[in-house]
């Protein structure tokens, strides 16, 4: 008994107590604010072992960062900019422009660096974000299992949001390098005017790539879909819920961007913040959105079940007989497949258990036309037995009501096959529910 309940303590610890016995629907949070008050609470300790996970693939990028900071800090040393201080003969005749071309050269490398280094922290990404869905699904997970398996299923699709952030972070860090070069060259030149222009070009980029970037993780990690798909739909996301986005991205990352832009102790407060909780923050504050977003514009039109993780109490409590949206189409595909494999025949009509009381008439090795004759009427005995076992059963309740629903499910079927006037119009790729 005490190893039964060692072992009973052991699963609920892995699994979490949405997949205990007790657990009662009725304990989840009613709203998107409550149910993330609610993980951070109560699933602390989770989120602290994601965010370490996502912290070790993130290292690489924050050592580049750290390299670049360093290596322009270094260069404002550089013999060249000491004014002939101690330098010696000959004197460096013009150095106007060359703190920005040593800026752009560096640049050029290690924002170069930042999109292989991406690709490891795609890792932690893929896996980190999928445990945070699961949590606000409230599904019972197991961190290290599920971020491995977050990884296989959402690699490719995280992947593809960290490349095309950091080739528009590449590019319009270049052209904004630039610009500043050409301001500090040529002055007065036309050429100065457009990449000033291009460096205010680049830097709207970059915020609009933030936002799509959040939006591509969101959508590979929920739904499949392809390269092209993935990129479109995060667009219409971003367009669609632009003043929700901007609010929700500017919430869920400021401990990033107050780790890159702070200094002094605010600097230090953003990086405790990023080693405990900072990176499991930002993907709960998101994702716990964008699942209002999808149970408001795309679930309901693909009849996938909304407001996973909430307990909704005018849905429990409704009187109306009248299915749901994705209660319908889980039904549908549910009558379609019992009709498609048609009736069990072990279902539907009494079958005799095996007994002794009746046997086949066992033939000698020699045998007559009269022991033929008893082989015979020993098997018409026994399916008149059969027969009458399921005259005598065919009306007990069990295979009535079976007979009953599967005719009402054909016919159901038949119904709505023969009331569609028109085909329905096709659903947008996103649409494969993950």
């Amino acid at each position: 008994m005490a190893d039964r309940e060692r072992k009973g303590l052991i699963a609920r610890w892995l699994e979490g107590k949405e997949r205990s016995e007790e657990y009662a629907r009725s304990t989840l949070p009613t709203s998107r604010w409550g149910l993330f008050w609610d993980i951070l609470k109560g699933r602390f300790g989770r989120l602290m072992l994601t965010n370490l996970l996502m912290l070790l693939t993130f290292l690489p990028l924050i050592l580049i960062i750290v390299w670049r900071y360093l290596a322009v800090a270094v260069q404002g040393t550089n013999a060249i900019f000491g004014a002939g201080l101690g330098v010696g003969y000959p004197a460096v005749p013009d150095i106007t422009g060359q703190a920005e071309m040593l800026l752009v050269q560096a640049d050029l490398f290690f924002f170069g660096l930042m999109i292989p280094a991406s690709a490891i922290a795609a890792l932690g990404v893929s896996g980190g974000a999928y445990i945070i869905r699961n949590l606000i699904w409230t599904e019972g997970i197991f961190v290290a299992n599920d971020f491995l398996r977050g990884i296989k299923r959402n690699y490719l699709n995280v992947l593809e949001a960290l490349l095309v952030f950091t080739a528009l972070l590449f590019f319009a860090r270049t052209m904004g390098n630039l610009a500043d070069f050409y301001m500090i060259a040529s002055p007065g030149s036309s050429t100065a005017g457009w990449m000033m222009a291009s460096k205010i070009i680049g830097y709207i980029f970059v915020a609009f790539s933030v936002l799509l970037c959040f939006w591509m993780i969101s959508l590979g990690i929920n739904y499949k879909q392809g390269p092209w798909s993935l990129f479109r739909n995060a667009v219409v996301m971003t367009i669609g819920t632009f003043p929700q986005t901007v609010f929700f991205a500017a919430i869920a990352s400021w401990p990033i961007f107050l780790a890159i832009f702070g200094n002094g102790f605010l600097l230090i407060i953003a990086i405790i913040i990023l080693l405990l909780f900072g990176f499991s923050y930002t993907f709960l504050v998101w994702m716990d959105f964008s699942q209002w977003a999808f149970d408001r514009f795309i679930n309901p039109t693909i009849g996938v079940a909304t407001g996973r993780g909430l307990y909704n109490k005018d849905k429990q409590t409704a009187k109306s007989s009248q299915p749901s949206a994705e209660e319908s189409a889980a039904m549908r595909e549910y009558k379609r497949m019992i009709v498609a494999q048609g009736k069990s025949k072990l279902a539907c009509r009494p079958i005799k258990p095996l007994d002794d009381e009746m046997e086949v008439y066992q033939l000698p090795e020699s045998f007559s036309r009269d022991d033929l004759r008893k082989l015979r009427e020993s098997k018409e005995a026994i399916e008149d037995d059969v027969k009458a076992y399921e005259d005598e059963h065919k009306n007990d309740e069990q295979y009535v009501e079976y007979n009953r629903q599967f005719e009402e499910r054909e016919r159901a079927l038949q119904e709505e096959t023969a009331g569609k006037k028109k085909k329905p119009p096709r659903p947008p790729k996103m649409l494969n529910k993950r």
